[in-house]
């Protein structure tokens, strides 16, 4: 048995570096190394059972060509020639009659790499002249948010929040979704930090918290400018740093002042004490922190309560000190290489589809009608809005749907054509944390079973069959790896650091110190408060849109990430049944008891499901986890079938929390 090295690329902020026991070929284990100060040897249960996953059942190991009806499972093997033969001829079928833009590749990055998600992909559909997606699953609002405020600047490293005194967790639960923060903040703790966390849920890190605010979804705009309301009216802003470095501020504070603790305490559905305890904290403690997550962009107000959380540092003057600040997304550390070098290939004028519609675009578009979708790195029957409108339009027999994936998933069972990829333990990646600081090029370190190819194998081959391969350029991983860090000056350093340690960090320095060391990457340098292009967009950045609540649906529906997936990877090895956890009033006003069976609907659809009865859920809220797979449910629906096609207020992002909803116990 061999050891080798390589790093996790799954959607989540920590990059693990990995050791992997390899025999003949086949993953046997895999354990955290110690090549990064945040991994230190342990690594989550997802990826310490990936052989599960690498070997299961349900791996697809050859190409596979539809011979039924859609969705009934049946399917002929076919050689990989014969299966890019039947794509080319459909693609030139559906471009002879409906031009280009008929096509939309459908992916999505999250738990991919440069290697995986853009390079030769790109480079193909780029080149097709097919339709442009718009990504916006997640992080679409908070990055509009951020960039908009701030620029490009990295926010305070995860090893760092060691130094706080104050560790504010917003939106976000790192025991699910970034375990290696948890003994970070809890080594923090020992040495005397206080937590606060804000989230519907009582989350294992919110149960041990100094202070829990509990919101109602879609609450957070309000709750955060009551909190710098108050800043500005009790003298807690800090007038020096605000003045060398931000812009306006007098109507930040104007904006903020629309809502008092007690008015946002109510629409919120908290003590009106607590936050006023929150704001006193954290005007006073010093480092403090505020590590900004994605549960809450996921509603119509979510991109300005980010904007209006990620004010709350500058106001009250926490940058310029070691601990002190926020964390975003730290993928904006200055690396200088990024992934479109590899392939210098402009992104064309075509139309842009929001992913987060895939339903209606794929039954309403006419500008021409999209006939040949192409997903990879995507499951979008478990994860798109409107799950009932997705699958209806999937199964249609005039879409000509391809789907690249490692195992048969819900999608794929409604593909005419599924071809078999590789895993990240497969293939070779390139990746760089968007939490921790960190960049790893990692070989491939296991043998594909089956005919598994990478994305790359596949559009590099669709890329000759459709003779759009210019001379020049590069096609294997290596020479993309190396034409991405050509492109920089310090590429050379980079891939020198990587060669040598097996990892690098951003060049200016591994912990770059917001406003020392690292400074707001707008045109002046300056924090822009109330940036223009934001508040056109929003309508109105920081106005509250209010709650969807309706009589008929009185249930705020959320779908937070599960611990033991990542979003819906590795759902088919999920055995358990879905439950929907219900707060023990709400159940007692509907008579329902813990294990019943539940009818969960809206107009949208419904999904009928166990309910569990959870003390950790706020009443008028319910919880059923994203990342369910059809089978978990009774009729083969998820969370999914609830959420509408509604955007937020910036960046196009789905509204997945805006689902409300009704439950009602089933005889």
């Amino acid at each position: 048995m061999e050891q080798r090295h390589s790093a996790c690329p799954l959607d989540c902020p920590d990059l693990c570096g990995l050791t992997v026991s390899v025999e003949n070929g086949r993953v046997v284990e895999v354990d955290g190394d110690t090549r990064g100060p945040l991994t230190a040897g342990f690594i989550c249960g997802k990826v310490r059972k990936i052989a599960d996953h690498l070997y299961g059942d349900d791996r697809v190991l050859a190409p596979l060509i539809r011979v039924g009806a859609k969705g009934a499972g049946q399917w002929r093997t076919a050689s990989w020639d014969e299966a890019l033969g039947v794509i080319v001829d459909r693609f030139a079928a559906i471009r002879a009659a409906d031009g280009n833009e008929a096509i939309l590749p459908y992916h999505y990055g999250g738990s991919n790499g440069w290697l995986t998600e853009g390079a030769l992909a790109t480079r193909f559909f780029r080149r097709l002249g097919a339709s442009n997606l718009d990504r916006t699953f997640c992080a679409a609002a908070t990055m509009a948010a951020v960039r908009g405020l701030y620029g490009v600047m990295p926010g305070v490293a995860l090893e760092d929040y060691e130094h706080a005194k104050l560790i504010v967790l917003w939106g976000v639960n790192p025991s699910a979704t970034s375990i290696h923060l948890v003994p970070v903040i809890e080594r923090a703790r020992a040495a005397g930090a206080k937590l606060v966390v804000v989230d519907p849920r009582r989350t294992p890190l919110a149960r041990r918290a100094d202070i829990h605010l509990p919101l109602r979804p879609g609450t957070d705009l309000p709750v955060a400018l009551a909190v710098i309301h108050a800043l500005f009216a009790r003298g807690h802003a800090d007038r020096p740093f605000l003045d060398a470095h931000a812009t306006d501020v007098g109507e930040l504070a104007i904006r903020a002042a629309r809502w008092s603790i007690t008015a946002a305490a109510a629409e919120a559905g908290i003590d009106a004490r607590l936050l006023d305890k929150f704001i006193e904290l954290y005007a006073r403690k010093s480092p403090a922190v505020i590590r900004v997550g994605w549960g809450l962009e996921r509603n119509r107000n979510g991109g300005s309560a980010a904007a209006a959380i990620l004010a709350l540092p500058a106001i009250a003057g926490k940058f310029g000190v070691r601990g002190g600040g926020y964390t975003m997304s730290n993928g904006d550390a200055k690396w200088t290489v990024g992934p479109d070098a590899a392939i210098d290939e402009p992104v064309p004028p075509t139309r842009s589809i929001n992913m987060s519609e895939l339903g209606r675009a794929l039954a309403a578009r006419t500008d021409p009608p999209i006939r040949g979708l192409f997903v990879y790195n995507c499951n979008p029957v478990a994860t798109a809005p409107d799950q009932v409108a997705v699958i209806e339009q999937l199964s249609r027999d005039d879409l000509f749907v391809v789907v690249h994936e490692q195992v048969m998933t819900d999608t794929a069972r409604l593909a005419d054509v599924v071809l078999p990829a590789t895993a990240f333990l497969e293939h070779r990646e390139l990746r760089r944390g968007y939490g921790t600081m960190r960049m790893f090029d990692s070989p491939a370190v296991a043998t594909p079973p089956g005919e598994a190819r990478s994305n790359n194998e596949l559009f590099g081959a669709l890329l000759e069959r459709f003779g759009l391969v210019r001379p020049g350029d590069a096609m294997t991983d290596e020479e993309l790896v190396t034409r991405t860090f050509a492109a920089s000056e310090r590429g050379h350093e980079l891939r020198t650091e990587i060669s040598y340690r097996g990892v690098a960090f951003p060049p200016d320095g591994t912990r770059p110190l917001p406003f020392v060391e690292a400074f707001p990457g707008t045109s002046d340098g300056k924090i822009h408060l109330v940036p223009p292009a934001l508040d056109a967009e929003a309508g109105g950045l920081y106005s509250y849109k209010g709650d969807p609540a309706t009589t008929e649906y009185p249930l705020a529906l959320i779908s937070p990430a599960l611990a033991t997936q990542i979003s819906s990877t590795f759902g088919q090895l999920r055995k358990a049944p879905a439950a929907l956890e219900l707060a023990p009033a709400d159940a007692t006003a509907r008579g329902i008891k813990d294990g019943d069976r539940v009818r969960i609907w809206n107009a949208q659809g419904e999904v009928r499901c166990l309910v569990r009865i959870s003390p950790d859920v706020r009443a008028g809220v319910c919880v059923l986890a994203k990342g369910l797979w059809r089978k978990h449910t009774e009729n083969g629906l998820t969370a999914n079938a609830l959420i509408p096609q509604t955007f937020a207020d910036l960046g196009g992002q789905a509204a997945y929390n805006d689902a409300r909803v009704e439950v009602t116990k089933l005889e």
